[in-house]
């Protein structure tokens, strides 16, 4: 079942995203060649709790640590680790946070030091693909129209999307009603309401839409083996059209 949120669920949805804001900015700057992933991710929760929110993955279905770093070809849902970051690397990161029970939730790519042309790519193409998504949100919008959108330009870049993993609703839950793939026919799914708390993103792959799980049973990667990328943002639908609540320019 679909939630539409109140007027005090979304001040309390703005304030969970403007903290994620503000630990984001942290995050990607400290993102640099010689860091480890478990380094960032601590980083992640004392900037969280330092801002007086709570952690919501942690602990989230066993997941062990504040944020999911993957590096490379490991698309989502990867483990922090000792792993140090080196150059050419794209690093994941996707993270959120709870302010008085709501949740708020984004992840970006960060290309460490010099990057292929390639590598650029597969980023900008998961952030575009993104805003292909975002504007397709306007009055009398379905959930079908935000899939469709991203899956269109991702085919037309010659790239792919997971069938597994989806965006979704937000709210009390880190993962409500309704899922959104990034990839579907127009005019098909639930409709899109005022007060509805999203989240859009793109999971973009270089070969193939193949994935494997892990040992770990929680990193996912591109069975292509090729560097991938990720992008997302917690959105409000307000008078019809979508407002990005997690944004700060990252």
């Amino acid at each position: 079942m679909i939630k539409i949120k109140t007027k005090s669920e979304i001040k309390k949805m703005k304030k969970a995203a403007n903290i994620l804001i503000k630990v984001k900015k942290v995050v990607y700057k400290f993102i640099k060649p010689g860091v480890t992933l478990l380094q960032i991710d601590k980083i992640i929760e004392n900037e969280i709790l330092k801002n007086n929110a709570k952690l919501n993955f942690k602990g989230y279905n066993g997941f062990p640590n504040a944020s999911c770093i993957s590096v490379n070809d490991a698309l989502i849902h990867g483990i922090p680790n000792n792993y140090k970051i080196k150059n050419g690397d794209l690093v994941k990161v996707d993270l959120g946070c709870v302010w008085e029970g709501y949740h708020s939730d984004s992840a970006f790519t960060k290309g460490v030091g010099k990057i292929s042309k390639q590598s650029q790519k597969v980023i900008d193409v998961a952030k575009k693909a993104f805003y292909k998504g975002f504007n397709a949100i306007k009055p009398g919008a379905k959930v079908g129209d935000i899939s469709h959108a991203i899956g269109k330009y991702v085919k037309e870049m010659g790239m792919y999307v997971p069938k597994e993993f989806t965006g979704h609703g937000i709210g009390k839950e880190l993962h409500e009603e309704p899922s959104i793939p990034n990839y579907g026919k127009k005019g098909t799914g639930e409709l899109l309401k005022d007060g509805m708390v999203i989240c859009i993103e793109p999971m973009i792959m270089q070969k193939s839409s193949k994935i494997q799980i892990m040992k770990d049973n929680w990193t996912v990667k591109a069975k292509d083996g090729k560097k991938t990328s990720h992008y997302e943002h917690t959105i409000l639908i307000k008078n019809g059209f979508p407002i990005i609540l997690t944004g700060g320019g990252i």
